[in-house]
């Protein structure tokens, strides 16, 4: 490893070796035949830590990644009729935004300034009662869907009702989901009780067991509206199913209060107890916690989803990430739903979740590289997927995005690391690639019709509002 040269970013700069990935591939003449390379001035692969790999290419064949190399060699050992070449520009894993409910993009700005019972007692339950059907799930997650892909996520998290249209969207827009289906114990539009919440997700997961882009998940939405019964079910049908749970926890201090009163235990302790915490549990939120909470997510390997500009709008806390991180707590970042954040841009998130962090402790917590690890990365072991996405390495998926820095606002150029995370880059992702299929390309969207998604939008803010 050696430093970067001078008027080059200040990253660690490393030629990477060829790493071809075993595959198929038969040689034609000299030069092997793949389907795409994609070459940039400079490339983060997240995985090692801190490089920066300069004038490289991937090169991709069926979806995965088979080779890094530098461009010259890439055009001598490989042939492709499509080779993107991108100017000014950094290549990096897709971002994973690993806890949201996208279908509630049609409630952005539907009520804010409000703390988070009030927000949800007296605003969002009321309104998701009257308006929410399968076609607000469809229109509110395609919505959400091209949000996210034109800002650069490739994975996503959801948890909403209908999870049969969003798994529909996620096959139609081509990108990765994680979809953890409700489950609560009174009625609401899409299920009657616990057990048919179950008995739906559980028809869900049959359902997609066999699709490449979709994994389903428990979704109990919180220890105050899942009781025990309930929460011990899922427990023992996601050790069989090895299926994930994810689930809102220690989100406030009035959930740990009433807790204490009510149950004698913290949530996270009643968890434990139940048996469902493990290294396939999400817990989201995670605000108000203690050493002692910490110690015991280390124990178990539980994973933690941070969702800084949700908590801060909501007043609901702030999540003490540079101590998880210390204690080797695995933590992966999300934006929640457009409800309470109002932009799903998770470049956005990282940004705030690095700034956070040195507010509450010091300049030096959660430096920029970490945050990008955050969102790529540490979403990937998150949701399970950590084998499959989150680095640009040979053998993985082809899920990347490109991010041009040539606007003003990203000049000069002197660490990109710190460039992409203190800037808010989201707007200038230029591509994004999913299994190496293009689903954003010159800032324009392949696989959503960007002007029909935001015309529904449109009416359904009129017929909510009453215009």
């Amino acid at each position: 490893m050696t430093n970067s040269p001078k008027n080059t970013p200040a990253n660690t700069s490393i030629r990477p070796t060829s790493t071809t990935a075993s595959g198929s591939l038969s040689a034609t003449g000299d030069k092997t035949p793949v389907d795409l390379i994609v070459s940039a001035p400079w490339i983060i692969p997240i995985v090692p830590r801190n490089a920066v790999y300069q004038d490289c290419s991937l090169v991709i064949h069926k979806g995965d990644i088979i080779d890094l190399l530098p461009e010259a060699e890439a055009l001598r050992k490989y042939h492709t009729a499509e080779h993107t070449i991108l100017e000014a520009t950094v290549l990096m894993p897709g971002l994973v935004n690993a806890h949201g409910h996208a279908a509630m993009s049609l409630l952005r700005g539907y009520a804010d300034d409000f703390p988070l019972q009030q927000w949800l007692n007296d605003y969002i339950w009321p309104a998701e009662s009257q308006w929410v059907n399968g076609d607000f799930v469809a229109d509110g997650t395609q919505l959400a869907v091209a949000e996210m892909i034109s800002s650069g996520t490739t994975c996503y998290a959801d948890m909403y009702f209908y999870p049969d249209q969003i798994a529909q969207v996620v096959r139609h827009s081509g990108i990765r989901a994680q979809i953890a289906f409700p489950v609560l114990e009174f009625p609401t539009a899409w299920a009657r009780d616990a057990s048919d919440y179950i008995h739906k997700g559980l028809q869900l997961y049959d359902d997609c067991k066999d699709d490449a882009l979709i994994r389903i998940a428990f979704g109990p939405h919180a220890p105050y509206t899942v009781n025990d019964n309930t929460l011990e079910r899922i427990a023992t049908l996601s050790s069989e199913l090895e299926a994930p749970v994810q689930i809102h926890l220690h989100e406030t201090a009035q959930e740990v209060a009433d807790a204490l009163a009510d149950k004698g235990s913290r949530p996270i302790a009643r968890l434990n107890q139940i048996g469902l915490l493990s290294p396939a549990t999400q817990c989201v939120h995670m605000t108000q916690i203690t050493n002692e909470d910490i110690q015991l997510l280390a124990d178990t390997d539980a994973q933690v989803i941070h969702c800084p500009q949700s908590n801060l709008k909501l007043a609901s806390g702030l999540c003490p990430v540079q101590k998880l991180l210390d204690a080797d707590v695995n933590v992966a970042l999300g934006t929640d739903g457009a409800a309470s954040n109002n932009s799903l841009d998770l470049f956005k998130e990282l940004n705030m979740a690095a700034l956070l962090a040195k507010g509450l402790g010091k300049a030096t917590d959660l430096p920029a590289e970490q945050a990008l690890y955050m969102a790529t990365m540490g979403g990937a072991k998150a949701l399970g997927m950590a084998d499959r996405i989150g680095s640009l390495e040979a053998g993985k998926a082809a899920d990347l995005i490109a991010i041009n820095l040539a606007d003003v606002s990203t000049t000069p150029l002197y660490n990109l690391h710190s460039q992409l995370v203190y800037t808010n880059v989201g707007h200038q992702v230029t591509h994004a690639w999913v299994n190496g299929v293009a689903l954003l390309k010159d800032r324009e969207l392949q696989t959503i019709d960007s002007v029909a998604v935001t015309a529904r939008a449109k009416q359904w803010g009129k017929k909510i509002s009453g215009d």
